[in-house]
């Protein structure tokens, strides 16, 4: 195959910069060869393994693992159609349809020009505007078969960003201006909280935090103070320690991160250098999601506007000896790596593959060294916290939950979007603020968490979104996902659904997730085309017990969590 020299020159003065990184900058330069080349040919992949020190056999398994790099002949420009719950409900098959035969293209094929590779691809990250999808780097949302023309043409109408709820705290920020830049963010008061931080000692701020109560937010419900505390007392200088920002956001239903990422970046830089003053750390990482290629432009973009202004680097602030400095990494589509060990290895150049724990992150995380990682709400929440006073954060939600909480409230509602509420808000009041169900349809089912939740059923509408409230009703709020379905949906095509995205999204590590989700789908797909004996439900049962106790990771701990509840409470769905 001829590769153009401009192309294999640019390449080449590219890993030169980067060479002397290593295999952590593998991800990186993966993504600057696809950009050019539109794939990853082998002779491309071995300029790569000889200029980070990498072999050539590990580069192919980083490329096989991640759904977003392709070994084979690809075009440049991906259009990649939403298939999860939030967009097969809004009609993302009739979208796909009207695509399908515009393009000519099924599902996996490239045009015969090489322009244009079509695809039908899990959770976008934008529920709230669905069905949707992207046209390279362009996402869309409301897509209807009569707009498919517009959308290839790049002209369909990004919708409109909205937050509902009140107070707004954690996203008092968000829609204030677009794009975001450093001045307009200080004269929203912005840095405050680091300025506050930096007239006491970091020890006074980590109490501070942990009398906040707050949890982590991204699913994991870990406390934050603790987290911080823990990797802050662990052995080794600010230079052997990192804080990450976990923004692989890839739960269907999930998008509130994707909100502060893109419309207030620098909180996100601040909580994170917050929390390195108060651990004492020098490194700082944040990783994005493959799918969200405007957030990583925008927070790329942010960290060097901070960085060039001294708010990232050396004594940051004019505060000696406050060495701090972030590093913006790009997923390739892989949902295990919104796991905190999957997440070190793909920084590290490596597979997403989860570490057995323990050790923990906090002693032994990324490079295996201390790491403290969090979610992007967690971080911006903790920001928030400390900068209007711990006591008036406090008095906001209930005792045991502290604070406002981001909820995303999609599927069959009238005004779907990211809520903003104290803790206490039951189910149904958040469904009422979000305009009820379209045509006042009774509501069948309300999905808690997210992929990974529970379901619960119509009696439980009046259950306060608290930890405690939640706890004993044994559903966890994970991401703060809230999906409705009303009565004209089948709820078995809903858990084939999340069978399916489990399934794709294994990474194989360990036997009871990667054979688990498998026959999970198989027979969730067999009960979708009316095949049911009397042994299914057990069977299903059967199989999300044990990747429950045995999985390795969260992802199979949980993989069955939604389609248990369901038959548990619903067992006609499989008479």
């Amino acid at each position: 195959m001829h590769f153009p020299n401009d192309k294999l020159s640019s390449l080449k003065s590219y890993l030169s910069e980067i060479s002397p990184e290593g295999r952590r900058m593998l991800l990186p330069a993966l993504h600057k060869a696809q950009e050019l080349y539109g794939w990853l040919p082998e002779q491309v992949q071995i300029e790569i393994g000889k200029a980070l020190r990498v072999p050539l056999a590990d580069i192919h398994g980083v490329v096989e693992f991640y759904t977003m790099f392709y070994n084979q002949p690809t075009a440049h420009r991906v259009i990649r159609v939403c298939q999860d719950s939030a967009c097969w409900l809004a009609g993302c098959s009739e979208v796909a349809q009207a695509l399908e035969e515009k393009l000519g293209l099924k599902p996996g094929e490239t045009s015969s020009d090489g322009a244009i590779t079509y695809e039908h691809v899990p959770c976008l990250g934008m529920c709230e505007v669905a069905p949707v999808a992207l046209n390279g780097n362009q996402s869309a949302g409301h897509l209807t078969p009569d707009s498919v023309d517009d959308f290839l043409a790049g002209s369909h109408p990004a919708p409109p960003t909205k937050v509902y709820g009140h107070p707004a705290i954690i996203t008092q920020n968000i829609g204030t201006k677009n794009p975001v830049t450093l001045d307009h963010y200080l004269n929203l008061g912005g840095y405050q909280g680091l300025r506050k931080a930096f007239n006491i000692r970091p020890e006074l701020v980590m109490d501070a935090i942990e009398t906040t109560g707050i949890l982590g937010r991204g699913g994991a419900m870990f406390p934050l103070g603790n987290k911080w505390r823990y990797t802050c007392h662990a052995p080794g200088g600010p230079a052997q320690k990192h804080i990450i920002v976990n923004a692989d956001e890839s739960e269907p239903g999930t998008f509130k991160d994707r909100f502060l990422l893109e419309q207030d970046p620098f909180a996100v830089i601040e909580s994170a250098t917050l929390a390195a003053y108060t651990i004492g750390a020098e490194n700082g990482w944040i990783f994005v999601r493959g799918e969200y290629p405007g957030c990583y432009y925008q927070i790329h973009d942010s960290v060097c506007q901070a960085r060039a202004r001294g708010y990232l680097g050396r004594n940051i602030l004019g505060q000696e000896g406050f060495n701090f400095d972030i590093q913006v990494y790009l997923g390739a589509g892989a949902y295990i790596c919104g796991e905190e060990t999957a997440l070190f290895e793909a920084i590290e150049g490596k597979r997403g593959f989860p570490r057995i724990k323990p050790p923990f992150p906090t002693t032994h995380g990324l490079f295996q060294q201390p790491t403290a990682i969090n979610n992007v709400e967690t971080l911006v929440a903790a920001l928030k916290a400390w900068t209007i006073g711990v006591e008036n954060w406090n008095a906001l939600g209930t005792p045991e939950s502290p604070g406002t909480k981001l909820f995303c409230l999609s599927g069959h509602v009238q005004n779907p979007g990211l809520y903003e509420f104290p803790f206490g808000i039951t189910v149904r009041q958040l469904i009422e603020m979000g305009g009820g169900v379209p045509g006042d349809a009774p509501i069948q089912a309300v999905l808690i968490g997210g992929a990974a939740g529970v379901f619960i059923s119509p009696d439980k509408l009046d259950m306060p979104l608290t930890y405690e409230d939640a706890r004993a009703e044994n559903v966890p709020l994970g991401s703060g996902v809230v999906m409705v379905f009303d009565e004209t949906v089948d709820l078995r095509q809903v858990l084939y659904q999340l069978a399916r995205f489990f399934a794709h999204e294994s990474c194989g590590k360990c036997y009871p997730c990667q054979l688990g989700t498998q026959r999970q789908v198989e027979i969730l797909e067999r009960v979708d085309n009316g095949l049911i004996n009397p042994e299914t439900k057990e069977i299903l049962l059967d199989v999300g017990f044990t990747m429950t106790q045995t999985s390795l990771c969260g992802l199979g701990q949980t993989a069955a969590s939604a389609i248990t509840s369901a038959l548990k409470l619903w067992p006609e769905l499989l008479e």
